[in-house]
């Protein structure tokens, strides 16, 4: 029986960076990365594509773009697809493939490192083996994020530790799998796509981040939502605006068919997720907006996924609501 063909496709980050007088810096080619793991060919056959070299700090949604096209062209060819990326920004990458890449019965993983391949202690050899070990596993499709031994839906990782080998964790969600030596054991099931693999060209970046701070003034409000399409707001808690800005809140929203502008609320809570309808301060919005609550998503996944809803042009506020709430790839259990 042949080995499968995975294509590795390299990004830079702290895997592929080696220690300079001016701090990490990503310099290995792919060829250099992968000669790490002298084993790798008696797993599969490994190929490589060397996208950028780049720490992902400076990853953007140009990036995300080259990704999916690179899995596209080369999607026919190869059994499965392993991305190596800097951990800071690879929940967000890996979110947004999943909306980039729909309906994929092959992997595709995400990894990265929090030591570079080629210090003498480091995680990267075994983040790696790992994703080769579950990207050639039968059960394994869709993007994922395989990372200090677990395999995580690629909208529900977050990285919520900056040193410590056990980065990420799986917010709302169980992890997919688990490996555990050289065995892949699975506890959810990824079920197959009922239609082809459907790849999407286009995010809009209008999308702005507001973070609630006590006291917060609504002076910015304005500024903001003449440069922004889509304003998420991570709310105290449940979920809410403060009195003082509904009204900067109404003014800039609009109605969403003559404005095009949306509102989405979410939590400043890692876990768990926002319940709007709970206390006063989120009924209020509920009976002043037409807003879109993110609910159990990740905050990577609601980025992700407004910048990808906002290309698909809308044209009624509940087409919009209808496909923010439609479930991918794990992303949300609201419906």
């Amino acid at each position: 029986m042949s080995k499968k063909k995975i294509l590795f496709i390299t990004t830079g980050g702290t895997i592929a960076s080696v220690r300079t007088d001016q701090g990490l810096r990503p310099v290995l080619t792919s060829e250099e990365l992968l000669a790490h793991l002298p084993g790798l060919a008696s797993l599969c056959q490994p190929e490589t594509l060397a996208l950028c070299s780049i720490d992902s700090t400076d990853m953007s949604p140009a990036h995300w773009l080259d990704m999916a096209r690179a899995i596209e062209d080369n999607y026919d060819r190869y059994d499965g697809f392993i991305l190596c990326h800097g951990t800071d920004t690879l929940a967000y990458s890996a979110a947004a493939l999943s909306y980039l890449v729909q309906n994929a019965d092959k992997p595709i993983i995400l990894t990265g490192s929090q030591q570079p391949i080629s210090g003498q202690i480091t995680d990267a050899k075994k983040n790696l083996r790992d994703s080769v070990l579950c990207a050639l596993d039968p059960g394994s499709r869709g993007v994922m994020v395989v990372f200090g031994g677990l395999v995580i839906a690629g909208t529900r990782a977050k990285k919520n530790k900056t040193i410590s080998y056990d980065a990420f964790a799986s917010v709302n969600f169980p992890h997919l799998a688990q490996v555990q030596g050289d065995r892949l054991v699975r506890y959810i099931e990824t079920p197959r796509p009922t239609g082809p693999v459907l790849f999407s060209h286009k995010l809009d970046q209008k999308v702005f981040l507001l973070k609630l701070t006590p006291g917060m003034a609504p002076d910015l409000l304005p500024a903001i939502f003449r440069l922004y399409d889509c304003v998420i707001v991570e709310s105290f808690g449940a979920g809410g605006i403060p009195q003082a800005l509904m009204d900067g809140f109404a003014q800039g929203l609009g109605r969403y068919e003559e404005t095009r502008k949306v509102l989405i609320l979410t939590t400043q809570v890692t876990y768990e997720g926002s319940d709007v309808g709970i206390y006063e301060v989120g009924r209020r919005v509920r009976d002043r907006f037409a807003f879109l609550e993110a609910h159990d998503m990740t905050i990577e996944a609601a980025v992700t996924k407004s910048m990808w809803l906002l290309a698909q042009n809308c044209p009624t506020f509940e087409s919009l609501q209808r496909q923010f709430y439609w479930q991918i790839n794990f992303d949300t259990f609201y419906h």
